[in-house]
């Protein structure tokens, strides 16, 4: 748990996925240069098991559930159904859960909104940014399986044009590229500040070296211009981030000394 103010940031894991570095981020440019500077990378064929879930912001009147696992799957490369469970583990139960952040509407972060077309968490309004919603449910790229999640909970769906405070500490930045309405959550107080960051970035990685890019960044170029922006935001170790498939779900820091980035937990 990360306590920040009178905000308690606590990791949520539905599973893990199990896929090889290759398969989840590659060279800006197809730069072999960057495979051969981290030589456990073994040029992509390192498998790597990451975990799928989000977090519960406990504020003095909400329970923030930020993105929504993957929910009950076991394909062989992708393992949910743990959520529930792990809300169980710290006292909360679904209905008690009044609100739902999803950074973006990929599958693995809209699992548990519903299931079988019945709202998992009955009481909360599910939140998402308008660029996203009209993608993925109402464009001519509309995906059947996000449609399907979220058909059974449009009553309480609210999407955001804009950033806003969701309450107070908890805001939404719009930081598009791995989605169109791919959105960050900024917890604050006072001076201290913390990053959710969803899928902005899947590992470190990409965050300490700017010639990497993520394979299902669905415009790499736009994805990678917002990286960059939050990279240098964090340079310097004053504000916490964790991306939803960082290892563990820890939060770390982006330091930096002479001119190397690493990102320690």
């Amino acid at each position: 748990m990360v306590a920040l103010g009178n905000l308690d940031i606590l990791p949520i894991s539905d599973g893990v996925v199990k896929m090889t570095a290759a398969e989840l981020i590659r060279p800006a440019g197809n730069n072999q240069n960057a495979w051969d500077r981290h030589p456990e990378l073994e040029q992509g064929k390192a498998t790597w098991e990451l975990p799928l879930g989000g977090f519960l912001i406990r504020t003095s009147n909400r329970l923030i559930l930020v993105d929504a696992g993957i929910g009950p799957i076991d394909n062989g490369v992708f393992r949910g159904g743990e959520l529930l469970n792990a809300l169980q583990v710290l006292g909360v139960e679904a209905g008690q859960i009044t609100d739902v952040l999803l950074t973006h509407l990929h599958f693995d972060h809209i699992g548990w909104v519903s299931q079988r077309g019945v709202p998992t968490f009955p009481n909360a309004t599910i939140r998402c940014h308008a660029q996203d919603w009209q993608w993925f449910v109402e464009g001519e790229e509309a995906d059947e399986h996000v449609v399907r999640k979220l058909s059974s909970v449009l009553e309480n769906v609210e999407v955001f044009e804009t950033d806003c405070s969701l309450t107070k500490g908890v805001s939404v930045r719009h930081s598009p590229g791995h989605t169109p309405g791919s959105t960050i959550v900024v917890l604050s107080s006072g001076a201290e500040r913390a990053l959710l960051l969803g899928d902005v970035a899947h590992c470190p990685l990409e965050l300490t070296e700017n010639d990497w890019e993520g394979v299902f960044d669905l415009d790499p170029k736009t994805a990678r211009a917002t990286r960059d922006r939050i990279s240098r935001e964090l340079e310097g170790g004053n504000i916490m981030a964790v991306g939803a498939h960082f290892d563990e779900l820890q939060f770390g820091r982006l330091m930096v000394v002479d001119h190397e980035k690493s990102w320690q937990i």
